[in-house]
């Protein structure tokens, strides 16, 4: 844990309150899903879309030769509170942004087991991290998912939301800067989520700076990971961690390009 601060007048409700939003203590959220939603996050993200009858891809949206159930794509986890992510970050007291300026910037995820084709999910949330980055904020979030009714952890998602114009709540010489996570950790730069109007409403896109609306991080991350795994023949399961960095907004229909090398085993 790490933490450093200056922090602004406390009294002003206009500007972030750090002792507030770390003190802030999330409800659990439950995600049910079945094998149908699991099969449109994989169409969604490009599964079969160049071949139909790929027989790698048909195994994520369809029961092959005696295949028990449909395999799942490590990336649809990030989906497990998704639906709710703008009102987790809109609920917490204390914390004041714009939400048109909200934009994605990293994601990590950690897997521990298989993930069931269908299954109730509970998702314990915390605050991990926030850091005034002068002219924009970032709340750092932390997800652990339980399969419901269990101790059995699931999965973690590492993610957070970087608030543009939100920033200089604290003395700019000694900005504040908290985080969970060890010093040597990437930090996480924002997660919005795919209900977020920057994704679907020209306006707030404009709003937020972009010609139309961008394709969601997360939206990008499955493609690129489904491509990974078709083309380097690597089963779902295989996958245990991943971590990416979003630099540059993605507008939908424009050409994904991914590349790739092995380090030994990985």
């Amino acid at each position: 844990m790490a933490l450093s601060a200056s922090v602004a007048d406390p009294v002003d409700n206009t500007i972030i309150n750090p002792a507030m939003v770390l003190s802030h203590k999330y409800p659990e959220v439950k995600f049910e899903y079945d094998e149908r939603d699991v099969a449109l996050y994989a169409l969604t993200v490009g599964a079969c879309s160049s071949d139909l009858a790929d027989e790698k891809e048909l195994q994520l949206v369809y029961h092959r030769d005696g295949q028990s159930c449909i395999k799942v794509l490590p990336t649809f986890v990030s989906l497990f509170t998704t639906k709710y992510n703008n009102e987790l970050v809109l609920d917490v007291p204390g914390l004041h942004y714009d939400p048109k300026l909200l934009v994605h910037g990293q994601q990590y995820i950690e897997i521990y087991g298989p993930i069931p084709s269908r299954a109730n999910v509970t998702n314990k949330i915390k605050v991990a991290g926030l850091h005034d980055r002068g002219k924009a904020a970032v709340l750092e979030l932390e997800i652990l998912s339980y399969l419901e009714g269990s101790c059995e952890l699931l999965c973690m998602n590492r993610s957070s939301f970087y608030l543009r114009g939100a920033g200089g709540f604290s003395d700019s010489s000694r900005p504040f800067s908290y985080t969970t996570y060890p010093a040597n950790e990437a930090l996480l730069c924002g997660i919005s989520s795919y209900f977020d109007p920057l994704h679907s409403d020209p306006i707030a896109a404009q709003e937020a700076g972009f010609s139309h609306p961008i394709l969601p991080g997360l939206g990008t991350l499955g493609f690129v990971i489904r491509t990974v795994l078709r083309s380097s023949n690597t089963e779902s399961t295989n996958v245990k961690s991943i971590s990416c960095r979003f630099l540059h907004h993605v507008y939908p229909g424009e050409t994904l390009v991914s590349e790739m090398w092995f380090r030994g085993q990985r």
